[in-house]
């Protein structure tokens, strides 16, 4: 609608003659853009999206008629957008009053989104984790991995969902090696199909076919982020070196193409370049043969698929169908052989499209999608064994922190050297997030008061004191015709969910009550929507799984080599309950529930669940079997 519509001098004429036109970045307005959904869902009865074009009373913003595309002239049964802006301007002038009607019925609606709260007495159960695993199982595709059919989308919370569901029956006769199946699956095909850039790293929005093959191009950081950090995951939990080489490519693209000069990740690239989607992506077959030797150039064709036919309107998207081994065996090579012609081809390839036309990158840095990549990049540093990896999340952390961070309060974007727009539950909670995860990656006691101070205000500021859960804007924003309380996922985590998980977290390991008790109240805020539709509030049933089984803490306090090489062989078990925090025995300013763990000169740990702690643990071999043997204390 951009190029076709607004554009336009003669629709834009039109637009201007009967119309005040406001044009909403939703990635910067989410606020704004989930009150208009919602709408438009309700007047409609369809679901929403993207663009979405909606018509307000003049005076009070409220809605009265919306639709998402609307093409320039009438086709496929769709009115001419022209059309479509004089018959709504007529209506109004002549219908004022009716529509004002429908108006107050709608706003009525919108007061009935939240059910209210589980009473104080309701027993929160696993009853909607086993739900989602159920349908889950249901839903799955066993050839191609991902959930239902085409178009498919990563839903990277759904695989850490399925890695814990796995982790927590491990020990138990009967292990659910399906929910393992099921994430691992998913993750290969996704790691091998052309949604994921086989040159250069980095996930594409999402694949428009079962097969993960040709993606929407579009490359946005939050999917890289949550992608980054469950690859990771599941590198540690199998052992397959597959995950690790995937993750690493991702978290070397976000590096390379997305983190600016300041330290702050930008937000996406589009899919188009030139006027044409995935342009920049595909390749021409005989231009790759002309720039690889004829070595390179076999086993690269048989790997990505060069030599089948075209995948992509005439070229090919490079897409892994065949499995090294089996090129290895066909062209009597070794399986080293091959990979190091792949990697030579790659390498080739890679400079030769970064001359091409780049697609427009959005330079905007926003702090939920930034917290999203931050804790992505803390994860896969301990997973991978890099520490360029976490220097490079707390460059972005230290950006927002000295640009987004201003009298007590967040802001939401970055951009030309401007911070603004108050900030919004998401954009603390994802911070608060990705600073525990970068504290359990390397320890700064600054950060952790830092993650405190994020979460006072949101207690302040974002609570819903009366139902329960967080508002997802704060008391003091802009006032706008309704104040939105989301706990399901959509393309990012739950604000709520994240919300619930954190401060079961930080409560835990500051032994703040305060905190707890928030966790706690979320949940039952969201019990009736968890309970009807478990498979849409992943987020919300990873913190009900921390809640019903309280994470275990491990507190090392001692010389900081000491207990550095200690966090390593901790970090090689997959234990998705666990926070390992490694506090040198002389950091400073530590809050009391961490000080009064004494280091006593050499490398201790403290095994803690809940409240409850053991006695300082002094040797990383006790600590281990203890760990693997279960025992809780």
């Amino acid at each position: 609608m951009a190029h076709e519509s607004f554009e336009d001098e003669d629709v834009a004429r039109v637009l201007n003659e009967r119309f005040i036109n406001i044009k909403v970045d939703r990635e910067e307005r989410p606020d704004v853009d989930r009150i208009y959904q919602i709408a438009q869902q309700m007047l409609t009865q369809r679901s929403g999206g993207w663009p979405l074009t909606m018509f307000l009373t003049h005076d009070d913003h409220r809605p009265f008629f919306g639709g998402t595309y609307f093409p320039k002239e009438a086709r496929h049964g769709l009115p001419a957008f022209t059309d479509i802006l004089r018959r709504v301007s007529e209506y109004y002038r002549l219908h004022e009053a009716e529509l004002r009607q429908q108006n107050d019925a709608l706003m009525s609606a919108f007061d009935e989104l939240n059910p209210p709260p589980a009473p104080g007495d309701t027993q929160l159960t696993d009853a909607p984790i086993k739900a989602s695993r159920e349908l889950l199982g249901r839903t799955f595709d066993g050839q191609y991995g991902g959930f239902g059919r085409a178009p498919k989308f990563p839903n990277p919370k759904t695989i850490e969902r399925l890695l814990r569901d796995w982790h927590t029956t491990s020990g138990q006769p009967q292990p659910d090696l399906q929910a393992l199946y099921m994430a691992t699956l998913t993750l290969r095909r996704m790691g091998e199909g052309g949604i994921n850039d086989q040159l250069g790293g980095g996930f594409s929005r999402y694949s428009v076919d079962e097969y993960w093959m040709i993606p929407h191009f579009e490359k946005m950081l939050y999917d890289n982020g949550a992608l980054l950090a469950v690859y990771a995951e599941a590198a540690v939990a199998t052992g397959d070196r597959f995950y690790a080489d995937v993750a690493a490519r991702t978290a070397n693209w976000a590096i390379r193409e997305m983190q600016s000069p300041e330290g702050g990740y930008y937000s996406s690239f589009d899919a188009d370049s030139e006027g044409h989607e995935g342009k920049f992506y595909v390749w021409n077959r005989d231009a790759v043969r002309e720039a690889l030797s004829e070595a390179e150039y076999t086993v690269f064709a048989a790997r990505y698929g060069l030599d089948r036919t075209a995948n992509f309107e005439g070229h090919w998207q490079l897409h892994i169908f065949q499995p090294i081994d089996e090129i290895a065996r066909n062209n009597q090579l070794t399986s080293d052989d091959v990979e190091f012609l792949l990697e030579s081809a790659r390498t080739k390839l890679l400079a030769i499209r970064a001359r091409r036309i780049w697609p427009g990158r959005d330079d905007k840095i926003l702090t939920s999608w930034n917290a999203l990549l931050i804790r992505g990049m803390a994860i896969a540093s301990r997973a991978l064994g890099r520490d360029d990896l976490a220097e490079s999340a707390t460059a972005a952390l230290r950006f927002i922190h000295s640009k987004l961070w201003s009298n007590g309060k967040l802001l939401a974007t970055y951009k030309d050297g401007r911070a603004h727009l108050n900030a919004y539950l998401d954009d603390y909670v994802f911070l608060v997030d990705a600073i525990l995860e970068l504290q359990q990656t390397r320890f700064n006691s600054a950060e952790l008061k830092f993650a405190g101070e994020l979460l006072e205000v949101v207690l302040q500021h974002f609570v819903d004191a009366v139902a329960g859960g967080f508002y997802f804007t704060s008391d003091d924003h802009e006032s706008l015709i309704y104040r939105s309380k989301s706990f399901a996922d959509d393309a990012t985590p739950a604000g709520n969910g994240i919300a619930a998980f954190v401060f079961q977290r930080m409560g835990h390991l500051l032994a703040e009550p305060r905190y707890l008790q928030a966790a706690e109240h979320t949940l039952r805020a969201a019990w009736p929507s968890l309970e009807k539709f478990p498979h849409a509030h992943t987020t919300l049933s990873i913190a009900l799984d921390e809640l019903l089984h309280p994470p275990e803490t491990l507190i090392l306090r001692g010389p900081r080599a000491e207990i550095t090489n200690w966090a390593r062989e901790l970090h090689k078990l997959y234990a998705p309950r666990r926070m390992v925090l490694a506090v040198p025995g002389d950091a400073q300013d530590l809050p009391p529930a961490l000080e009064e763990k004494t280091s006593r000169g050499s490398a201790v740990a403290y095994v803690c669940r809940g409240s409850t702690c053991s006695a300082p643990i002094d040797s990383l071999g006790g600590l281990v079997s203890r760990l693997r043997a279960g025992i809780e204390h």
